[in-house]
C-alpha cells in the first residue's frame, strides 16, 4: 500500500520535536534520521513518542486536525470552500478523491511514528528511569489506538500492523474492523494501569492521561456496541474527578481553557514560533474579515430545542417570526443567527439587509452589511461561533484556542447511551443527561421514560451538546440514519424572509420541512444522495488498490 511503500521512511522519522513551552508542547522539524538508525537512549525514546502526538497536528486544512472538518460532512454542516472535501457528504466520494487518500495517509503516518516509538523500547541499550519508559510506550500505544479508532471507523477493515515492516513486508491485506477494535480496547486497557492520572511538570501538560486512555476506550466501546465495556470505562473517568465547566459558552476560547475541568484532550496551539490555525478566518462573518465558509445549516439550527424542553414543532414558546428566542442557550453559543451581536456587529444575513448596527461606536451607527451582499457570505444564513472568537486581526489566521478533542460531556454521554441500549437504565442516566441540560439551564428529562424515548433524548443531546466537535459523522453513521439524514436537499434560511411554521422532528431529532408551507423558498446549498450499499464507510484510496494486490476494495466502490 502507498502509505507503507511512499512513507517507509516515515515509520523513523521523528519530524517534530516537542519540548517545553510554559504550558504547551512544542513542536520543532528535526534531520530524518536513516532507516537503520535503531533508538538507543531513553531521550530518544522520548523523542520519537513526541513524533506519534506530532501526526495530531498533521495538516489537514487550514492547520487543523480533521475531526473538526468531518462534522461538516454530515447532516449538520457544510464546507463551502473544499470542492473535494464536499464530495465526503454529497455521497460522490471516489477512490480517487484527494481529500479521501489525505485521510487515510494522516492516520497511518500517526500509526507508523506509535509503531516505531514502541518498537524502540527493545533497543535501548541503558535504562535509567524504568517508569518513564513504560509510560512514554504506554502513551505510544494509547495514541496508536486513536488513530487506529479513526480507521476503522472511516474505512472499516483495514490494514492492520504493529511493527515496523520492512518493503517485503509491506504488502498485506486488511484486518477485519472487529478483531482491531478488540485490541484497541486492550491496549487502553493495558495503558490505563500504566498512564498517569495528570503531570507534575508544566511541560508535560497535553499528554495523554489515565482520564484521555478511558475516554477514548468508552468511545471506542459505544461505536461497536460492546455496551459493558463502555459503561466500565466511562464510569472510571467519572471516578476521577472531572467536571463540567460551569459556562459552556468558554469552552471554546483560549484564555479560559487551561484552567477547564471539563476538557480531557486537546490539541494546543501558539503564535509564534508554533504555527496558529486559522479556524477564526474560515468561520467568522464577512463583517469581521471571515470567510465564512464553514457553515452550520437549517436543520442544525431548528434541531434546538425551546427553553421547555421540546422541539420547535411542539412548543408554545416557538414563534415563528422570532425564531432564535426562548430556544436552548447553546444555539447562540454554538452558532451566530440572523439578530445576533457578534464583536459588536449586528449578524444579518437577510438579502435586503444591507446596511446593519455597530454597536462599537458611541452612538451606534449604520454600516454597509457585507454578510447579506457579499456573494460568499454564509450559504445557509448562519455562521459557527465555536472557535471563531478572536481579539486582534492576528488571531484570524493564528488562533491560540486549543481544539478540543474529548471532554467530559462526551463521556456522560458514552455512559447514558450505553446504559440505555444495554437497558440498564436507573436514576444515573437521568444525572449524566441532567447535569449537561441543566449546565444551560434547560429542564430535566422526564422521569420513569422508556428505552425509547431515552435513545431519542440521547441522540438530540449528542447532537446540539458536541455540535462541530467532529463525532456527528460518526453518530449517523452507526446509528445507521446516514441514508435518512444525508439524502435531498441541504437547506439554508429563505434568503429574504423566515419559515412560516416549523418543521416536523423525527424521534433522532431530523427536522422534515415537507409541510412548511414556504419551504420552496428555501436556499438549496446543495443536492446529496446517500447509497446505503457503500456510503456508510469511505472507499480504500485507489493508489493502496492499485499497489497492493492483497488489499480490497469496500463494497460498491
Amino acid at each position: 500500500m502507498k502509505n507503507i511503500y511512499y512513507n517507509k521512511v516515515l515509520i523513523f522519522l521523528l519530524i517534530l520535536l516537542f519540548t517545553s513551552c510554559e504550558e504547551y508542547l512544542e513542536k520543532y522539524p528535526i534531520d530524518n534520521p536513516s532507516v537503520s538508525v535503531f533508538l538507543t537512549t531513553e531521550r530518544e525514546l522520548e523523542l520519537a513518542v513526541n513524533g506519534a502526538y506530532a501526526a495530531l497536528w498533521l495538516n489537514f486544512k487550514e492547520d487543523l486536525p480533521f475531526t473538526q472538518h468531518l462534522d461538516l460532512a454530515s447532516d449538520i454542516g457544510w464546507n463551502r470552500s473544499w470542492g473535494d472535501f464536499q464530495e465526503l457528504g454529497n455521497g460522490k466520494v471516489e477512490p480517487t478523491n484527494p481529500v479521501n487518500q489525505l485521510l487515510w495517509e494522516n492516520l497511518y503516518i500517526g500509526v507508523q511514528r506509535c509503531n516505531y516509538a514502541i518498537k524502540g523500547k527493545e533497543t535501548l541499550e541503558k535504562i535509567t528511569d524504568q517508569d518513564k519508559v513504560d509510560r512514554l510506550v504506554a502513551e505510544a500505544r494509547v495514541l496508536r489506538s486513536y488513530f487506529y479508532s479513526h480507521l476503522v471507523e472511516l474505512f472499516g477493515d483495514v490494514p492492520f500492523y504493529t511493527s515496523n515492516l520492512t518493503l517485503e513486508e509491506s504488502e498485506i491485506g486488511r484486518t477485519s474492523k472487529i478483531e482491531i477494535v478488540d485490541f484497541i480496547l486492550k491496549e487502553l486497557e493495558e495503558a490505563s494501569g500504566v498512564i498517569p492520572l495528570d503531570y507534575s511538570s508544566t511541560k508535560d501538560i497535553g499528554r495523554v492521561t489515565k482520564g484521555m486512555t478511558l475516554a477514548l476506550k468508552s468511545r471506542v466501546a459505544l461505536y461497536n456496541e460492546n455496551w459493558d465495556t463502555a459503561i466500565d470505562a466511562a464510569e472510571r473517568v467519572m471516578e476521577l474527578g472531572y467536571s463540567l465547566d460551569d459556562d459552556y459558552s468558554q469552552l471554546y476560547r483560549k484564555e479560559y481553557q487551561q484552567g477547564s475541568t471539563e476538557i480531557i484532550f486537546k490539541l494546543d496551539y501558539l503564535d509564534g514560533p508554533i504555527k496558529g490555525h486559522d479556524l477564526p478566518r474560515w468561520c467568522s462573518p464577512r463583517m469581521h474579515s471571515g470567510y465564512s465558509a464553514y457553515i452550520p445549516v437549517q436543520p442544525m439550527i431548528d434541531s434546538y430545542l425551546c427553553v421547555d424542553g421540546l422541539d420547535i414543532s411542539q412548543s408554545p414558546l416557538y414563534d415563528p417570526q422570532n425564531p432564535y428566542e426562548n430556544r436552548d442557550p447553546r444555539l447562540h453559543y454554538s452558532t451566530i443567527v440572523p439578530g445576533a451581536l457578534y464583536r459588536g456587529i449586528q449578524y444579518e444575513t437577510h438579502r435586503d439587509s444591507v446596511m446593519c448596527w455597530d454597536y462599537n461606536t458611541n452612538p451606534p451607527s449604520r454600516v454597509a452589511n457585507i454578510d447579506a451582499t457579499n456573494p460568499y457570505a454564509s450559504f445557509s444564513g448562519y455562521s459557527w461561533r465555536k472557535y471563531a472568537h478572536f481579539v486582534n486581526s492576528r488571531e484570524l489566521d493564528n488562533s491560540e484556542t486549543g481544539v478540543i478533542l474529548m471532554r467530559y460531556a462526551e463521556v456522560l454521554l458514552n455512559y447514558a447511551e450505553a446504559k440505555i441500549e444495554a437497558n440498564q437504565i436507573d436514576e444515573s442516566v437521568y444525572e449524566a443527561l441532567n447535569l449537561i441540560r441543566n449546565r444551560v439551564d434547560m429542564p430535566d428529562v422526564e422521569q420513569g421514560s422508556s428505552v425509547a424515548e431515552l435513545r431519542s433524548i440521547l441522540r438530540k443531546e449528542r447532537k446540539v451538546e458536541l455540535a462541530f466537535e467532529g463525532l456527528r459523522l460518526y453518530d449517523i453513521r452507526r446509528w445507521g440514519i446516514a441514508e435518512e439524514v444525508l439524502n435531498g436537499p441541504l437547506y439554508g434560511r429563505i434568503p429574504r424572509g423566515l419559515l412560516s411554521a416549523a418543521p416536523t422532528f423525527d424521534e433522532n431529532g431530523t427536522p422534515d420541512y415537507s409541510n412548511v408551507p414556504n419551504k420552496d423558498e428555501m436556499r438549496i446549498i446543495e443536492m446529496r444522495t446517500f447509497d446505503a450499499s457503500k456510503n456508510y464507510l469511505f472507499p480504500v484510496p485507489q493508489f493502496e488498490i492499485d499497489i497492493n494486490d492483497l488489499i480490497e476494495q469496500n463494497p460498491n466502490y
